[in-house]
Order: structure tokens, then C-alpha cells, then sequence
């Protein structure tokens, strides 16, 4: 894969993602912010790195589950690893236009 192949493939995974949604606030996690970087190594791997809106989030495992779930639906045999990071830490400047129309900001 060029470059460009993998760029496509990255924001395809990231539209993929906004099926995965937040159960505290039942918005996406892409429009959320959550999803600060996806890296597609073109070559079955694709890496993660996310926050969560609070570092005690009681439900990261099941955010990071859903993530895992949704992209091996589509691409069973690939591998994901999620890197959950705390800096910068999130607030609600994070949240996308279409983030902040849905929760009312």
C-alpha cells in the first residue's frame, strides 16, 4: 500500500469508529475526541492511541472491547492495539462540531 492507500484506509477506520459509542453519553467516540491518533501500518496492524473522557472511566474496558469488536467485524484478521493516554488530557474542546450539536453544546 502507498501512502495514500493507507490515509484512505485510516479515515474509512475512523468513520468505521463512530459506530463505537461512549454508553456515559451516547455520542460516538470519534466526535467525542476520544480517538487522538489511528495509524494503519499497512499490513494487517492498525494502533490507537485514546483517552477517555475521565482517567477513572468506568467503562474503558468496555469502550476499548467495542473498538476491538467493531473493526474485526469488518477486518477479521487484522491486529489492534489500543494505547490509553492521559496527555493531553480530554476536555470538550475535544468534541467535533457534530459532537457538541448532539450534546447540546
Amino acid at each position: 500500500m502507498n501512502k495514500q492507500e493507507i490515509a484512505q484506509f485510516e479515515l474509512e477506520t475512523l468513520e468505521l469508529l463512530k459506530n463505537v459509542m461512549d454508553p456515559e453519553v451516547e455520542i460516538n467516540i470519534v466526535d467525542l475526541g476520544l480517538i487522538y491518533e489511528l495509524y494503519y501500518d499497512g499490513d494487517k496492524k492498525i494502533n490507537i492511541v485514546m483517552t477517555f473522557s475521565t482517567p477513572s472511566c468506568p467503562l474503558g474496558d468496555t469502550i476499548k472491547t467495542n473498538i476491538q469488536e467493531t473493526i474485526k467485524q469488518k477486518y477479521p484478521n487484522f491486529t489492534i492495539d489500543i494505547d490509553v493516554v492521559f496527555h493531553p488530557q480530554w476536555n470538550t474542546a475535544m468534541v467535533s462540531e457534530e459532537g457538541k450539536r448532539v450534546l447540546g453544546l
